[in-house]
């Protein structure tokens, strides 16, 4: 929908609500909803909102500690100033449009260098600068539960039952026992202008997943951000909750973002060679290798929360190491589409949680990173890397990946000091609230500081 349909629509009745949003630093959606003919009036141009959103947590807590704004700056404003590109209808609500919004300072007009979308196109420029363009795909894995969020949250989030009793992995006859929840989540975000491709089962009881067919990186980034929000809506809708936890239960699977990657030329594939090993061009070679070699640098990017780590198990196809593989899936980076012009990277690393403008962002910093030094590449792992006493492992808690992004050097010259000290602030008050809230009780019975 551009700006005029979306005028008409206005002009007829049919919407009479404008969701204005941003993505914040835990890629939820912020933002205000407008009578539409207001919208399409005045504040199509620009509205404002506190800059404390994009300094907050899950909570909405407001900790400090950050540069950007304080209790001591007073809490100021941001302009949020639509992006028209993205308006686009929201058919799971009655007569409602929704837009997203980049996030300005209020007295430059100015990006906010630390809001995820500016960070991504960042990197996107960089590569575009090097002749190249992003193309990405993220799948999105959660878990449904019989009860609603209500019921969750006043029986203390303890004893959910999730909606299936069975592993549900690509199970049709599971599946479809679902399908009163799945259906309408395809078909709203396919009528939203996502281009969804299906939805399966995944490997637990109660966990789906959906996928959206891979894009240009800023559009994937938007899709993602927007199906999530929707799931959640439309669950809530049903009567159900939807949680993107990465580790909801320490005896069931966790639920993972798998972050599938490659670069194109003039509309082309520039990771494939049909000359070359595995069809691996010898640019891909080059991305390939700075993405492992600096994973623990971004991991915090990938693994936002403590519970982010707890994902991290052998047997579970959760990935434990950094290494990469020919379609394997016990490797932190798969191989996909050897041989062939639908070949890409695969990066397991990533959990539900993560907020897909700064997981992007940082993995094509990498790889662009891995371009300009023109990065060997290692040989593929093979066998049960789970095994593999030689691989390198993935930082194994917050703490650990908190300090490999502090003192990452390759990421303050990619993406700025501001950014990296905004987004360390982030990761230490994770921590902070968790050694705070945790009991002593607590951690004797399983829920032990790391």
């Amino acid at each position: 929908m551009n700006f005029d349909d979306l005028k008409a629509r206005v002009s007829d009745g049919s919407i009479d609500t404008v969701l204005a949003c941003f993505v914040d630093m835990q890629g939820r959606l912020m933002g205000k909803r407008f009578h539409a003919v207001n919208f399409v009036e005045t504040s199509y141009a620009e509205t404002h909102c506190c800059n404390y959103l994009l300094a907050t947590d899950l909570e909405m807590a407001t900790p400090d500690g950050y540069a950007s704004t304080s209790w001591e700056s007073g809490y100021g404003d941001y302009v949020m100033q639509p992006d028209l590109a993205t308006i686009r209808p929201v058919p799971w609500l009655e007569g409602t449009a929704m837009v997203l919004c980049d996030v300005l300072d209020h007295h430059t007009h100015e990006p906010v260098p630390h809001s995820p979308r500016a960070i991504l196109k960042k990197q996107i420029a960089r590569l575009e600068a090097l002749g190249f363009d992003a193309m990405m795909a993220t799948e999105l894995e959660f878990f449904l539960f019989e009860q609603s969020y209500d019921e969750i949250r006043k029986n203390g989030f303890r004893d959910l039952t999730p909606i299936s009793g069975y592993n549900e992995d690509y199970h049709i006859f599971q599946t479809t026992k679902e399908e009163g929840m799945m259906r309408p989540i395809r078909n709203h975000l396919f009528n939203a202008g996502l281009p969804i491709e299906n939805s399966k089962g995944e490997a637990e009881t109660g966990q789906e997943e959906l996928n959206i067919r891979y894009s240009a990186a800023l559009d994937c980034a938007d899709y993602h951000s927007i199906a999530k929000h929707a799931i959640k809506e439309i669950s809530w809708q049903h009567g159900r909750a939807a949680s993107f936890l990465p580790k909801w239960h320490h005896s069931k699977v966790g639920s993972s973002s798998h972050v599938h990657q490659s670069l194109w030329v003039d509309g082309k594939p520039a990771f494939f060679d049909p000359d070359a090993k595995l069809g691996m061009s010898e640019l891909m070679s080059h991305y390939m290798a700075g993405l492992i070699a600096y994973s623990p640098d971004y991991t915090f990017f990938l693994a936002p929360y403590v519970n982010s780590y707890k994902r991290f198990s052998k047997g579970t196809f959760a990935p434990t190491k950094t290494v990469w593989s020919v379609d394997n899936r016990t490797a932190g980076f798969r191989l996909c589409g050897e041989g062939t012009k639908g070949v890409r990277v695969e990066c397991r690393i990533g959990g539900s949680d993560l907020n897909p403008y700064l997981a992007q962002a940082a993995m094509l910093a990498a790889g662009i990173k891995g371009i300009e030094d023109k990065m060997a590449l290692p040989a593929p792992t093979t066998g049960d890397v789970y095994e593999d006493a030689k691989a390198a492992d993935i930082p194994q808690t917050l703490r650990a990946a908190t300090e490999t992004l502090r003192n990452s050097k390759f990421l303050r010259e990619a993406m700025g000091d501001d950014v990296i000290d905004h987004y360390t602030r982030c990761a230490e008050w994770e921590q902070e609230e968790f050694d705070r809230v945790v009991t002593d009780w607590e951690i004797a019975r399983g829920f032990e500081r790391a």
